[in-house]
């Protein structure tokens, strides 16, 4: 697959591909695009992320391991920091989105019944295989920073899913993989000083799959931008 040749190609060709075709990914390439992922901005310059590439006999050891321990019910009760609301204390206008993310993934996309718990659950299980992808890659960020930190992270994890778009690849990076970080500091050399921000899949869509052509909308800039000019005076309470 060519790869897109603008920033604003990339940014509205990036999806988070949930199929993947096995072809591999030459790790000369995997390191050309976390080394423009580095040219990412970060605090005080302080590139406080660390990024874990697994394929091959990694790969599919760590998938098996994390399979494992999801059917088992082994997801962690309390994460290594607070991530996101509980499932039913998300206020709104978020709750909506979310509601209406999940009916277009599963119920349209999927054709999964709002009921229907095990398919559902058998497609959250696919997180854990990075969705068939050849490469998988696990983003953590050092505490030392503190929060400022994770904006850092979100901006590397931006320019690398940019970055795969130009080389004609795609990209799902999923935050599921935050439920058995136990599992991921048995296989991987996390240092204890940091965090497991999410896990990201790496590698060519499958084009015939029934989720290639699944996208999610997007709110109109006037929803959530507001532009002020000069030559309008602010508007105050009177005293």
């Amino acid at each position: 697959m060519n790869g897109v040749s603008t920033i604003e190609e990339a940014l509205r060709t990036r999806r988070s591909c949930r199929a993947f075709l096995p072809t591999p990914v030459p790790r000369e390439q995997v390191e050309r695009l976390l080394a423009m992922a580095a040219r990412s901005a970060s605090n005080s310059n302080s590139q406080p992320w660390q990024v874990h590439v697994l394929t091959g006999a990694a790969k599919r050891a760590l998938t098996a391991d994390l399979l494992c321990a999801h059917d088992e019910g082994r997801r962690v009760d309390v994460g290594e920091f607070p991530y996101q609301p509980a499932a039913d204390a998300w206020p709104e206008p978020f709750r909506s989105r979310r509601r209406s993310f999940g009916q277009g993934l599963y119920g349209e996309a999927l054709g999964l019944a709002h009921d229907d718990s095990a398919g559902r659950r058998g497609h959250h299980r696919r997180n854990y295989d990075f969705f068939g992808a050849p490469v998988g890659l696990v983003l953590t960020v050092s505490r030392q920073p503190l929060q400022g930190a994770l904006v850092d992270a979100g901006l590397f994890l931006q320019g690398l899913m940019l970055a795969a778009r130009g080389a004609g690849l795609h990209t799902c990076a999923a935050a599921s993989f935050i439920d058995y970080y136990p599992v991921l500091r048995r296989h991987l050399t996390i240092p204890d000083d940091h965090v497991v921000v999410c896990g990201i899949a790496l590698g060519h869509a499958d084009e015939t799959h029934r989720l290639s052509t699944h996208r999610t909308s997007r709110e109109p800039v006037a929803s959530f931008a507001r532009f002020y000019d000069a030559s309008v005076a602010p508007q105050t309470e009177p005293v």
